[in-house]
């Protein structure tokens, strides 16, 4: 008899984040360090083993070297199993066609075998680029209940941001009679989440279908959910009212990070009931020396303080020298600020140096943009780097 997997979770992780410029021109959008510890995937792995799903397929595509180091045999997350487990899922070369992913859809149809190996009866599917703590069970639950085909996760929006989103229409009782992707006049506020769960045996029939479909984008939004309701399928809203964010800019990363800050944050990741797991460094306590201060903020293993931070993430191993300061920023792991520098409403990724008394932003206001630094650059001494710039190479004076 063939074993079998209740639920297998299939989490697209390709995605390039051209949004967040710098920050992910030789990563992958799920690989971006948050939160001091953690990267963006994190957060879907974590949620997958909280919810008692121990068999995910990570389907990778765009710069995928540092996500599948990252992601390695799954041990963090209580992934590394010999049955499940994580698996990492780059696009293939078959007998009869090659190709990359297509699409959301079309990136899941590829990878059929993957999940007929495992003979499940439902497959969630999810994005790799959201920051937020779910109880898929729940959400299986509620799907079992309903008898759906399929059900969306959704959540309410500002109208004003509706027009981003795919965005379902429903009934009182929670069934779906019209989806509409990134309508210009929104009918309701109710937005998908991008977390769908199926039915295995209907998800496969209209994968199939869609991939011989020569005129189908090969979306999930686009193509497969108005195919499902196009042909009477029971298909429910799921609703959600916790913590989340996409973080597809540079502006929603950096609001993000800080949503961790405070006594009372608005996202709390030390939240001992729903533990986040991370792959960590290996790193020394943090040290903060006699002229360091620290103020509201959140400090990764490895960090050297002895200048100011103030309401800002530090990464591991960063080094604050004397007299520098940091103020609503970001600074990422092995990121070097030297003596008398100052950072201010920016996000430094890592392996970045910025010169003594060099100035890198502005304080923070209504008409200030965030400054980006990227990867493995050098700004030179007495340099001002300020507002709004993205750099991708070294800043010489």
């Amino acid at each position: 008899m063939q074993r079998k997997k209740e639920c297998v979770a299939m989490l697209l992780a390709g995605g390039q984040g051209s949004r967040l410029y710098a920050l992910t021109t030789n990563i992958a959008k799920p690989a971006v360090a948050f939160g001091a510890k953690y990267r963006i995937i994190d957060f879907p792995l974590s949620n997958c083993v909280n919810s008692g799903i121990d068999t995910v397929g990570v389907l990778t595509q765009y710069q995928p070297l540092i996500l599948n180091e990252y992601i390695g045999n799954g041990q963090p997350w209580d992934l590394d199993r010999t049955y499940g487990g994580v698996h990492i899922l780059s696009p293939y070369q078959a007998k009869t066609r090659s190709s990359w992913y297509e699409g959301t859809a079309n990136a899941i149809y590829q990878n059929l075998n993957f999940m007929k190996m495992y003979n499940p009866e439902y497959v969630l599917i999810l994005s790799g680029d959201h920051i937020y703590k779910m109880d898929y069970a729940a959400m299986l639950k509620a799907h079992k209940e309903t008898g759906a085909d399929c059900t969306i996760a959704a959540i309410d929006v500002p109208l004003s941001e509706a027009s981003r989103f795919g965005i379902l229409n429903t009934n009182p009782d929670g069934s779906i009679y019209q989806f509409e992707e990134k309508p210009k006049q929104p009918k309701s506020t109710l937005a998908s989440m991008g977390i769908y769960i199926f039915k295995a045996e209907k998800l496969f029939a209209y994968l199939e279908a869609d991939d011989l479909n020569p005129n189908s984008s090969k979306d999930f939004g686009k193509d497969v959910l108005p195919a499902m309701l196009n042909a009477g399928e029971k298909m429910y809203s799921y609703r959600f009212d916790g913590y989340w964010k996409d973080v597809g800019t540079i502006a929603s990363l950096w609001e993000a990070n800080m949503d961790l800050l405070g006594e009372d944050p608005e996202f709390d990741v030390g939240d001992k009931t729903w533990k986040i797991h991370s792959r960590n460094p290996l790193a020394p306590p943090e040290h903060i020396g006699k002229q360091g201060v620290v103020k509201n903020s959140m400090i990764a293993l490895g960090c050297e303080i002895n200048g100011l931070v103030e309401n800002s993430i530090l990464g591991s191993n960063v080094c604050i020298e004397e007299g520098a300061i940091v103020k609503d920023s970001v600074v990422l792991a092995n990121s070097v600020i030297h003596a008398g520098a100052t950072v201010s409403y920016s996000i430094i990724d890592e392996n970045v140096t910025v010169g003594e008394r060099a100035v890198v932003g502005v304080e923070k206001n209504p008409d200030a943009e965030i400054v980006v630094l990227g990867r493995g650059i050098s700004v030179a001494n007495d340099v001002k780097v300020l507002n709004g710039q993205n750099h991708e190479n070294d800043i010489k004076a």
